[in-house]
């Protein structure tokens, strides 16, 4: 498929299935907004500065899952034992529901249902000129790297340093599989990465199967463990 047709058809897909889940999850999205101002001070949403296709920055919405100004009482990466997640926040991360005010992003064109997980401006600006292919394509909620660590906050917890943690166990194999899905990406991937996400959070199914046998192994260099054990 060309390339320009691939582009627009994937931009209908992501304005059709934001529109439709922003619409039909509004009144669940107003209770967990609800809760969150009841049950911690500060408001339910946080606007997480990330950078776009092409190096552009914009504001990434999620709900509120830590104290007000968490930002600026610690590190950018959370682990799972980070005190400041709130109660309600904790069971809004288990369940991925803090995600989905990412769709309003994807529907002002921010950002795609299926891509590489737009990173903070701290971390792009360290891309060599191989790994800045990763802002060639649109950003996404979800794709290879998000199934793989599905459930980066446990590998993470405890850790005496998780920034430097996060540099050497994680952002590798993160580079190496947006990477491969920037240079792979069609209409068949997305739908698959879809597919298997939906599997993984809803039904705890394993996704590796969607995951191609060329990525399927971490490298020598790579000390991670496989997605069924994240």
């Amino acid at each position: 498929m060309p390339r320009l047709m691939y582009r627009v058809l994937k931009r209908i897909a992501d304005i059709a299935f934001s529109l439709v889940v922003l619409v039909v999850l509004a009144p669940v999205l107003a209770l967990v907004a609800l809760l969150i101002r009841l049950t911690s001070p500060g408001p339910a949403l946080y606007r997480a500065p990330r950078i776009a296709e092409k190096g552009r920055t914009f504001r990434m919405l999620k709900f509120r899952t830590m104290c007000d100004g968490a930002d600026r009482l610690g590190p950018a990466v959370t682990a799972g034992d980070d005190p400041r997640i709130t109660p309600i926040g904790r069971i809004l991360r288990a369940t991925k529901i803090d995600e989905v005010p990412q769709f309003w992003s994807v529907l002002v064109g921010d950002m795609s249902v299926v891509g590489p997980r737009p990173q903070l401006r701290e971390y792009t600006d360290r891309y060599d000129t191989t790994e800045s292919q990763l802002l060639n394509v649109p950003q996404g909620i979800t794709d290879y790297s998000s199934l793989w660590f599905r459930r980066q906050e446990e590998l993470l917890k405890g850790t005496g340093d998780v920034e430097q943690d996060y540099d050497r166990l994680v952002a590798p194999t993160k580079i190496r599989l947006g990477l491969f899905y920037a240079a792979h990406a069609s209409l068949w991937t997305d739908f698959l990465i879809f597919c298997a996400t939906f599997g993984a959070v809803f039904l705890h199914i394993d996704p590796l199967w969607c995951f191609p046998r060329a990525i399927r192994e971490p490298q020598p260099n790579e000390r991670v463990p496989q997605p069924t054990n994240l």
